[in-house]
This record gives C-alpha cells, structure tokens and sequence, in this order.
C-alpha cells in the first residue's frame, strides 16, 4: 500500500516541476517585456506606487540646463562694453575679527625693525649654485659688481627671526604641498624658496616640471612639492598664461576662481599676492551669468576689490583650514620714475618670455622717484647700493586706498589667512631691484645704453635678496 502512494506521488512529481518551469519563465518575459517599456519611455510612471506618495512628491517641472561659462583666454573679447553697474559677487564670511593673525610673535611685530650688514651669515645660498635661478634675477651674472644687496639681514626692534635652516623647513613640508600663487614678484619668491632649499637635495632626487601655469619643484626624499600657479589676478582672466598675456585689453571673471582654485585647493600651504597688474588701468568684468559677452568696466582698484572678495569668499567657504595654512603677502614695493619709461621699453615687450609684459604701461602710471630718498635728485633704483635708513619712508609706489582695501577684505576672514606683511620692510630696499643687470629679451639702442635708467627694473628683485627675507618670515610662521 506504502508503494502504491509513493509510485502515485512519484507520478505527480514532473508535473509539478513543469508548472514550476512555466511559472519563472512567465515572470522573466514579463519583466523583460517592462524593461523595454521603461527604455521607451523614460518618463514610465510605477503603477504600483501609492497614491500619497505621488501627491506628496515635488512636481518635476522643466528647466534649463546649466550653462557652463567659456573658459577665459588671451583670445577672449567683448562684444560691447558698459559702466560697471555696481554688481557685487557676494561673499558669506563676518565682520572684522581683531584677532587674526597679523604676521606676530606674541607681542613682537616682525615686520617693524631695521636691515643690519652681516656678511657672516649672507646671503643664504649662492647664485651660481642654484640651477633654477631665473635670468631676471640673476643680478650679478648679468654684470652687477656690487654685491652688497646680497648681504642685508631683517632684523625686528624686539625680537628676533627664527634662524633659517634648510633642514627644519624640509621637515615642515615633508609629504605636503607648498604653492605661491599669483603674479611673477610672487614667482620671485618661489624662485627664491627652491634656491634656499634645493641644495640638500641629491640632483638624481629631484625635479622641477617644465615651465606652465603651475610648475612643480619636486623633492623625492621628502616627498614634498614647492610649487608655483600662474594667477596674477588670483580670479579667472585672460591674462592667465604666464607666457602669452599682453593684451590690449584686461578681461576677468569677478565672481570666479573656480579655474585656479582646481590648481591650488589641494596644497597644505598657500601664498597668495596681487598687486602690481592692478595698477595698469581700467579692467573689463565679464560676470559668470553674462552669455552675450557684455563687459562692464571698472577702475583697477575697484576691480582688485571685485577679484579679492571672491579669493575671500574661497577662503571663507571652501578652504578646510584644519588641513591648510594660508597666507597673504602684502604688495611688493617700486622704486620707479615714471617719465623716463614713456619710451620704448624692451625687458617688458617681448611675448614669448616669462616676464610681466604689462609692466611698460604700469611704469607709466607709477611715480615713485629717487627724490622721495634722496632730495634734489631725479632718478630711480639704478645705481642706488644701499638700503633707505629713514624708518618713516614710504614711497608713492605703495598705495594706501589698494593697503586699506586688502586690510577691509582680510580683516573679515579673521585667523584663516596669516598676513605677511612684506612691504614697509622692503620699501627701504632701494638697492635690491635689477635694474639694468638682468637678461633683456630685445637688443638695446643707443639712446637706451646712453641712459640706463631709463630701462632699469625697478619692479622685481634681485636674488640673493630680498625675497629671501620673505621665505625666512613664512618658515618664522610655519
């Protein structure tokens, strides 16, 4: 009898196997046959889903798809151009903080003191020993006899530096990024940076990327960056190639680092400046939201303004200041005089060169003369072999309205930004400029070679110097 209900149950077996078989293949042609539906129809409505979770849900209503600004480039134009219209970007940090870092130690200010002579520890490193010495600023290889610039050390009325060492600053950037961002007297300073520091480095263990918007200092033993970024208006402006960009005419963004910042928000040290491509005149705004490329113009410190607030505004929002130090320098000094640059002027013409080739307008518009030292005199750094010793001297190649601008946009940023307060002190360096002892990029004329002030480099700095000092105030602060 037990057989008997086996063999029947036996017999039912592959009936209920098949049905089974049937029943999963029915369900994947049917969720077959959905997807292609959905695929149809992107727009499918779930049938299945509850009625008060679609009354509930945000209707999709139609929009525009984002427009993506065009990168700026010295090819970019405006269409027309219009009176600024007083538009601000807008920016979300507080107001003025009064304990931020001001560039102290303790009750120490740094920045007041005097230059002492000391051949005994200076210069810091030797010009033809440093391989990645510009030729704008390789003063004595280009004929400058007097090396007295060379041997000027800071020295604060209270306090005093922290004694540089190449060994400890290498530890403070082991496996980090150090990077100046901003125009070529902040290229000085890099340049200056990886002449202090590359000596220790065995040749086969490091590097340096070849010239670009950012080029890169490598140190494999440290596994630590020195870097430079291109930006001299620190906002997005076609001016932003650091070899091509004189133009006719100054184009930025006011409302965007967006570019920039993709280069520099990863670094662990930032110094940033700006300054000196402030000076040359109005400047175009050509705003994110613009699609027909509408410009308004504006002066330059009004157009400094715009392009702080907006590096303000990264600073404020965007920077993980538990992870960065960040620094501002203050504007480097000129010791120009104006009328005699009205002429043709070659270290600042040629376009295919890594130099501020918008600086012949700029010495135009700067009126800072020898006579500000030294009265009677008519003249502007050439020749000049020591420093300024009247403590109170401020030349008119420093702005105020620029210094109490900067001081309003970085008082609200409070402790997030360190200020290194580089410009009374470098005033008084009216020796340390190139003036005519720099590689020129065009061949001089007579008229020039009869007159050298009248293509001397007043701007930059000539290295060994005063950079140097600079870098020994960013490792004081690190």
């Amino acid at each position: 009898m037990m057989v008997q209900r086996w063999n029947k149950k036996k017999a039912h077996f592959p009936l209920i196997v098949f049905l089974f078989l049937l029943f999963i293949i029915s369900t994947i042609l049917y969720n077959e046959r959905s997807i292609q539906q959905i695929h149809r129809n992107p727009d499918h409505d779930d049938r299945h889903q509850h009625q008060d979770s679609i009354s509930s849900a945000t209707p999709k209503l139609p929009t525009r798809p984002n427009r993506v600004p065009e990168v700026l480039d010295r090819f970019t134009t405006c269409s027309s151009t219009v009176k600024y219209s007083g538009r601000k970007a807008g920016w979300t940090a507080g107001k003025p903080v009064r304990d931020r870092r001001r560039g102290t130690s303790g009750r120490c200010d740094v920045f007041s003191g005097k230059w002492v002579f000391d051949n005994t520890s200076y210069p810091l490193y030797n010009e033809s020993r440093c391989p990645y010495m510009s030729d704008q600023l390789a003063c004595h290889k280009h004929g400058r006899s007097d090396l007295g610039y060379q041997y000027w050390r800071w020295q604060p009325h209270h306090c005093n530096l922290k004694r540089w060492n190449v060994n400890a600053m290498w530890e403070k950037l082991r496996g980090k990024r150090l990077m100046f961002v901003g125009d070529s007297l902040n290229r000085g300073q890099w340049i200056s940076m990886v002449c202090l520091l590359q000596s220790v480095i065995p040749a086969d263990k490091r590097s340096m990327s070849p010239n670009a918007p950012l080029t890169i200092f490598l140190a494999e033993e440290y596994n630590a960056t020195i870097e430079f970024l291109w930006a001299p208006l620190l906002v997005e402006s076609n001016s932003d190639d650091p070899v091509n960009h004189r133009l006719d005419e100054r184009i930025m963004r006011p409302d965007s680092v967006l570019k920039q910042a993709s280069q520099w928000e990863h670094a662990d040290i930032l110094v940033f400046n700006t300054y000196l491509w402030w000076r040359q005149g109005p400047v175009k705004l050509l705003w994110s939201t613009e699609e027909n490329r509408v410009c308004e113009e504006v002066d330059g410190l009004g157009a400094m303004e715009l392009a702080m607030e907006a590096w303000a505004n990264w600073v404020a929002t965007k920077a993980d200041l538990n992870k960065k130090r960040i620094f501002f320098a203050t504007m480097s000094p000129t010791h120009l005089w104006h009328s005699i640059f009205m002429g043709s002027n070659p270290w600042a013409k040629n376009s295919d060169k890594n130099s501020d080739l918008h600086l012949e307008l700029l010495m135009k518009r700067i009126n800072s003369r020898s006579r500000e030292w030294n009265p009677g005199s008519e003249g502007n750094c050439y020749n000049e072999k020591t420093p300024i010793n009247d403590e109170s001297y401020w030349g008119s190649g420093s702005d105020l309205p620029t210094m109490s601008m900067v001081e309003k946009v970085l008082g609200r940023l409070g402790s997030k930004v360190t200020v290194l307060n580089i410009t009374q002190l470098s005033e008084y360096r009216k020796d340390g400029h190139p003036s005519i002892f720099r590689k020129f990029w065009e061949a001089l004329g007579p008229e020039q070679l009869s007159n050298p002030a009248s293509y001397s480099d007043c701007i930059h700095w000539c290295l060994p110097g005063v950079p140097d000092v600079w870098n020994e105030l960013l490792f004081h602060f690190l």
